[in-house]
């Protein structure tokens, strides 16, 4: 385990390969119980904080959605000291008003994935974590605040369906979402958020409008090309929001994502399997003490 530490995280996502304007770098290789997250961690300072960088599809962006190793780059983070993360990802609109180019800060999901790890927890230990509003309040507020001085039209609330991909809806899919008043579609903030939450870390969702989806009639149907051609505009604005949010935190975290396992553990310590005790010591140590 690296002796590295950040306190913030930002995971990047398609276009955002890299975070600018970090000094005192440094690239550090973390390995879990979970294997090596999706990139090595680009760690340095910003705004006076420690800064932790992972591109989510890995450098060359070669993971697909349903590849990504979650449950490492969640684990990685929490083993270096982060209490928040920054996730920055492009997504298609499902509402008129919310137009390519523009910033959505989700309040709430819709999980349509399948087969994707989701939880840190089983092998002998129970835990059921509160999810009602799967994204921090405190990093939303700042994401919207940071969005509108960056000059990018952005629009807090809403629903962001995550889909499994990596083909992209089909028109029935599409029209469905929109009846259920959805607001957004993308791919890779679950299990991702889930995670997060369970490592009581802070998870704030900064969504990149670049496509219509199929269902828009005046619009191109959304496609690999166009998301590109968007999101490279917004890539800039991207890290200048991201910026400004690491520059407007405080040491005390302003809600109450640090304390999700506080009643959510089941099973009593003295019955967790020794392995999974120790494997999930990271997420444990604060409630429970060290693993012996």
């Amino acid at each position: 385990m690296t002796d590295a530490r950040a306190e913030v995280a930002v995971i990047g996502g398609s276009g955002f390969y890299e975070m600018a304007g970090l000094a005192d770098v440094e690239v550090v290789e973390v390995e879990t119980p979970y294997g090596a997250p999706s990139s090595p961690l680009t760690i340095g300072t910003q705004h006076g904080r420690r800064v932790a960088f992972l591109a989510r599809h890995g450098e060359g962006h070669r993971i697909l959605p349903e590849e990504l190793p979650s449950r490492a780059n969640i684990y990685a983070l929490k083993s270096i000291g982060v209490e928040r993360v920054l996730a920055v990802s492009a997504v298609g609109s499902l509402q008129q008003e919310l137009e390519p180019l523009h910033a959505v800060i989700p309040e709430q999901l819709i999980d349509r994935t399948r087969g994707r790890p989701s939880t840190f927890f089983g092998d002998g230990l129970v835990a059921h974590v509160g999810f009602a509003d799967p994204f921090c309040p405190d990093l939303a507020s700042r994401l919207a605040l940071a969005g509108d001085g960056a000059g990018v039209v952005t629009h807090r609330g809403g629903t962001l369906v995550v889909m499994n991909g990596p083909a992209f809806s089909t028109r029935a899919e599409s029209a469905l979402y929109r009846s259920w008043g959805a607001s957004i579609i993308g791919m890779t903030a679950l299990p991702e958020a889930k995670l997060a939450r369970e490592a009581e870390l802070c998870y704030g969702a900064l969504c990149f409008v670049t496509d219509y989806d199929v269902w828009h009639d005046a619009e191109d149907d959304v496609s690999a090309d166009l998301i590109l051609q968007n999101l490279l505009q917004n890539v800039e604005r991207g890290r200048t929001i991201v910026s400004a949010v690491v520059g407007t935190l405080i040491d005390e975290r302003q809600c109450d994502c640090g304390e999700a396992l506080a009643a959510a553990l089941v099973t009593a310590p003295e019955l967790v399997p020794p392995e999974t005790r120790t494997r999930l010591d990271p997420l444990l140590r604060r409630h429970w003490g060290p693993a012996t």
